[in-house]
């Protein structure tokens, strides 16, 4: 096991950046994000965090759905009279997702394919254009490219070492509420691994992870709210310059690990 980390203490800020345009499918997201910092008169330094709403994303990269398209399977319409949901889509949820983990009357909560249990496989209805009929809004194919493209652009155009974080609210087991998680990274490490330390009385760690970008995640999302307030991008400042190959990706516990499937 490689050397145990050490904990360094660094002043967070976060800083709301408002007025980004509402996105369109095609949209270089990069840009209206520079363009929305700058008009905030945000100085971009090396190890700054760039926080995306998984919603911005989603929608610059056309993952919008008209439920007019969709035609619900057997299966979706079975799933969505157990459950009270629309089987168009119920049949959404059953694309996204590798497995139905429980269901009732109002909720499915799956195992979306890229690993992570949540409700409605990510799928969302809310602050999305709905003219011409119903409307759903999937999560990006793949966060951590998208973290990566963006994390690229906006390095080039700052000419520092930064971050990128693709943040998702979702809920938990036991825990009442939504918190902010992280299901894109790049540029910034995902886990602070200490095992192999010690703790304050010299007793050796041998489970310790703490979970970097979902602490970002989740603080950076009580700025951009989940209603009307419009702040989708987020700059966390303090963290130190890192050029870490990490992704989101890693912090989904493997299924072997599971002990409530």
């Amino acid at each position: 096991m490689a050397e145990p980390k050490k904990l360094k203490t660094h002043a967070l800020r976060l800083l709301p950046v408002p007025d980004l345009p509402m996105v369109q499918p095609g949209d270089d997201l990069a840009a209206l994000a520079l363009q929305a910092i700058g008009q905030a008169q945000i100085a971009l330094e090396g190890g700054d965090v760039i926080c995306f709403a998984q919603k911005v994303v989603s929608k610059a990269e056309g993952r919008q759905v008209a439920l007019a398209d969709v035609r619900p399977s057997v299966e979706a319409k079975r799933l969505a009279a157990e459950t009270d949901k629309d089987p168009r889509l119920a049949q959404l949820i059953l694309d996204e997702s590798t497995a139905v983990v429980r269901q009732k009357p109002g909720i499915v909560i799956v195992r979306h394919r890229l690993g992570f249990v949540c409700a409605n496989a990510g799928i969302d209805q809310s602050n999305i254009e709905h003219q011409g009929g119903a409307q759903a809004l999937l999560l990006p194919k793949d966060p951590d490219r998208s973290a990566a493209a963006l994390c690229e652009r906006l390095r080039a155009a700052a000419g520092v070492a930064l971050g990128v974080i693709i943040t998702d609210s979702h809920n938990r087991p036991w825990r009442l509420g939504t918190v902010g998680v992280a299901i894109g990274a790049a540029g910034v490490e995902v886990l602070d691994d200490f095992r192999g330390g010690v703790d304050l009385f010299g007793r050796e760690l041998k489970v310790t992870l703490i979970n970097r970008v979902d602490a970002i995640a989740a603080a950076a999302t009580l700025l951009m709210g989940e209603t009307t307030e419009r702040i989708p991008l987020v700059v966390a400042k303090g963290l130190p310059p890192q050029n870490s190959r990490d992704h989101a990706a890693m912090v989904v516990r493997p299924l072997e690990e599971d002990l409530f499937r």
